[in-house]
């Protein structure tokens, strides 16, 4: 008899520590405030209700701002952000959520439960810590 298969879910491998900026604020002001360099993006927060999240990657900044050869004291988080975003939902099984990833070209995505950005997941999270554990050995 073939054992079941353990379902990994995102929430088991999503980064829990974010950052959170305002679509208001300077390039420069939102990399100042963050903490959490290892998600390589940045969840802008909504501005109403009826708004939605929004994320500004490290690589966008260095796509629009960097080699653009833009002002990052003068260049505003909304004018570079990605806005709507694809939620992930936290019970999702990582397998499938790689083939969204995947089906979309993107390379992180905010984990929503109830309306809330709860934490950010991406491929590097889900091969790392989905196939394979801290010790080195495969999660089977």
């Amino acid at each position: 008899m073939i054992p079941e298969k353990k379902v990994v879910r995102v929430r088991d491998v999503m980064k829990k520590n974010f950052d959170v900026v305002d679509g208001k604020m300077t390039i420069m002001d939102a990399l100042r405030t963050m903490k959490h360099v290892e998600t390589k993006s940045l969840i802008v927060d909504k501005r109403h209700g009826d708004d939605e999240y929004g994320m500004l990657l490290l690589s966008d900044i260095a796509k629009n701002v960097l080699a653009k050869d833009r002002s990052p004291e003068r260049t505003n988080v909304y004018e570079i952000m990605s806005k709507p975003l694809l939620p992930i939902d936290p019970e999702m099984d990582i397998r499938y959520c790689a083939r969204l990833l995947e089906r979309f070209r993107l390379s992180r995505a905010p984990v929503v439960e109830n309306g809330k950005v709860i934490g950010i997941v991406s491929f590097t999270d889900m091969v790392l810590h989905g196939l394979v554990d801290f010790n080195g050995s495969k999660n089977d």
